[in-house]
């Protein structure tokens, strides 16, 4: 965990928030700590299996493993 004044907490919010999106807490401090920055928990939303099962019936089996598409595209980009 992080701490910050106040004064430079108002002058770095943005990057603050970066931060905090990325898993830190950060205290706001006025020379001993007064406040806690962290995430919002956000409830996770259940699947759905038989919607992702009927969405992904209709597609086409791919001609090419994973691996073989992601070494073409790297091999493609690297020239």
């Amino acid at each position: 965990m992080d701490a910050i004044s106040l004064a430079d907490a108002k002058a770095r919010l943005s990057e603050l928030i970066a931060r905090i999106e990325a898993g830190h807490s950060i205290d706001i401090t006025r020379g001993k700590p007064v406040a806690r920055l962290i995430a919002v928990v956000r409830p996770r939303k259940a699947i759905d299996a038989a919607l992702l099962q009927s969405l992904t019936a209709g597609m086409p089996p791919q001609p090419q493993s994973a691996a073989d598409l992601v070494r073409l595209m790297r091999d493609g980009d690297r020239y």
